[in-house]
């Protein structure tokens, strides 16, 4: 299988440095700060990134999974919003809510949420943050 690299860099205090991060790939790359992470200023976080990586691995784990069960997709579009929220006075991400639109034709609505919550249970990046996170969703027909 496949090994992803990216690389984070910190420089400064916490409340008053400043981040960046990279993808090897070269694809995406941003900067992050204190504010950006937990006082909802502009700008990415950690967080976002994960919510990006959960979106894309889940609409890849339900396409597969509906066209194994002969419904192949037209589009699949995933929305996850990661919650980071203080428990026991420390930063914790606590939640991935998906909400999945799907265009799958000849398929019935509770054939299609059967579905995506199997997909949810086998996406890889769900299963790595299984038991730790809680991971909700939301998914209907297009």
């Amino acid at each position: 299988m496949a090994t992803s690299n990216a690389v984070a860099v910190w420089e400064g205090k916490l409340k008053e440095g400043k981040g960046s991060f990279k993808a090897q790939s070269g694809v995406f790359s941003g900067s992050f700060s204190f504010g950006t992470r937990f006082e909802g200023k502009k700008g990415s976080n950690p967080e976002e990134l994960l919510a990006a990586a959960h979106a894309g691995c889940f609409s890849m784990a339900l396409s597969a999974a509906l066209e194994k069960a002969g419904h192949a997709p037209e589009r699949i579009e995933t929305r996850a919003a990661v919650t980071i929220e203080t428990v026991d006075g420390a930063p914790k991400v606590t939640r991935s809510a998906l909400d999945v639109r799907g265009k799958v034709p000849g398929i019935d609505e509770a054939t299609f949420k059967q579905i995506a919550e199997t997909a949810k249970k086998n996406c890889p990046l769900s299963k790595a943050i299984q038991g730790n996170v809680e991971i909700t969703m939301d998914a209907k027909l297009a």
